[in-house]
């Protein structure tokens, strides 16, 4: 598949009670259409979040956007364009990052986490001496993490996410 330039579609998610950001890498084909944040059916996001809080699984945005704010959390992605094959993370470059501080500036953001490597080593090349924050991995949601089960991401997810809530 050939590389295209991409620009971020969508905005971030986020209120002034958010207190735990969690960052993606770049919008996956499905969530450039849908306009929203982890559209593919087979992300395993949207399973993984409301099992941390023993919630139902949201299926439309507005249930996930409920989810998020009402859980004091913020989304956003490292990436706000590049070049990209598909929705392939590992065809990204030409990379230039978003701009993280209007959420740091509005909310108190206690920790912030990368959903997945790809994430976490834009963060770290191009935002975190920037922004003067240390990011933690988190392993990905992402079907192609495929030796992360379903229980253990959910158990990883909630010890790292879950004490910054408290």
């Amino acid at each position: 598949m050939e590389k295209t330039e991409q620009t971020h579609p969508f905005p971030p998610l986020y209120n002034e009670m958010s207190r735990v950001l969690i960052l993606g890498s770049f919008p996956s084909i499905k969530s450039r259409e849908q306009r929203f944040f982890y559209g593919h059916p087979q992300n395993r996001f949207w399973r993984v979040l409301p099992a941390l809080f023993g919630e139902e699984v949201p299926t439309t945005i507005e249930e996930k956007t409920s989810l998020v704010l009402r859980r004091r959390l913020a989304l956003w992605d490292t990436v706000a364009s590049c070049e990209i094959a598909g929705s392939s993370d590992a065809s990204i470059t030409n990379v230039a990052a978003n701009d993280l501080r209007p959420i740091l500036d509005a909310a108190d953001i206690r920790a912030i986490f990368c959903n997945g490597g790809t994430s976490y080593k834009w963060y770290n090349k191009l935002l975190r001496d920037e922004l003067g924050r240390e990011a933690a991995l988190l392993p990905s949601t992402s079907p192609a993490n495929a030796q992360w089960t379903l229980p253990r991401l959910v158990e990883a997810w909630g010890r790292e996410i879950l004490p910054h809530l408290r």
